[in-house]
């Protein structure tokens, strides 16, 4: 019979705080996932990884003030060359230019800017780094503008990857793989990071350039237009701004 006498007393489980891994890119749907995971009540550890992309240097920049912004715990930062030495993407091929946005492409062809099976690397980096430090979840900024064209960044990858870390990791451990925007356009994370004041200042999405962005590739269009939609004026430099994107300020 349960007993009447209340207690105050709570297990460890109850106290600890949640912590979560943030894959940080330096672009704005990684930094909007971030603030996504400390909303949620997450103790955040970031890891962002130079894979031999053309703008590297100044994504680790933007991923390094991130962690300072949101007073991670930890940062930590990969160097790897085998996606580059890999190839066969516009992202980390010399041999390959990005294209300028094309308004008329199929949305289900797979873009040269699709750098293969790389979300698969990403993760498996931060289940490792999630594991060793008893997270409980590892979050990344995929949308649904993302996966049309990118097949490692649709909800049955993301759920897939989950059991295999599931089946990968000691008994013990339990690791959330979070997408949070997995269903969401540009614009709808732009206007939750701007809800929530996620500093747009610091982010990079630019493909080719690590200073002003380019402003016509695909990214830098996805980014524009989605700061136009909420009525933002985007706040980093461009090297050219299509007329759509101009503020009226």
């Amino acid at each position: 019979m349960a007993s009447d006498t209340t207690t105050t007393d709570e297990s460890p489980t109850d106290t600890e705080p949640k912590r979560a891994v943030v894959l940080a890119s330096g672009g704005m749907d990684s930094a909007t996932a971030a603030y996504e995971a400390m909303e949620q009540g997450y103790e955040l550890y970031l890891l962002h990884t130079s894979y031999g992309q053309n703008t590297e240097a100044r994504e680790y920049e933007c991923a390094r003030q991130l962690a300072d912004e949101v007073d991670a715990n930890d940062f930590l930062h990969i160097e790897t060359s085998h996606l580059a030495k890999i190839g066969a993407s516009s992202l980390t091929d010399d041999e390959m230019a990005v294209e300028d946005a094309d308004p008329d492409a199929d949305d289900d062809e797979i873009p040269d800017t699709y750098v293969p099976f790389r979300n698969a690397n990403l993760l498996s980096m931060a289940v490792s780094y999630a594991e060793a430090n008893e997270c409980d979840a590892v979050f990344i900024g995929a949308h649904s503008e993302d996966f049309a064209g990118y097949p490692d960044c649709r909800p049955a990858f993301f759920e897939a990857f989950e059991n295999v870390v599931d089946v990968g990791t000691r008994p013990e451990t339990t690791i959330s793989i979070e997408a949070p925007f997995v269903e969401w356009s540009k614009t709808d994370i732009a206007a939750r990071g701007t809800e929530l004041g996620v500093p747009y200042e610091h982010t990079w999405s630019c493909y080719r350039a690590d200073e002003p962005a380019c402003g016509t590739c695909d990214s830098c269009a996805f980014r524009l237009e989605a700061f136009q939609n909420v009525g933002e004026r985007d706040p980093i430099d461009y090297a050219e701004r299509p007329d759509y994107a101009e503020s009226d300020d």
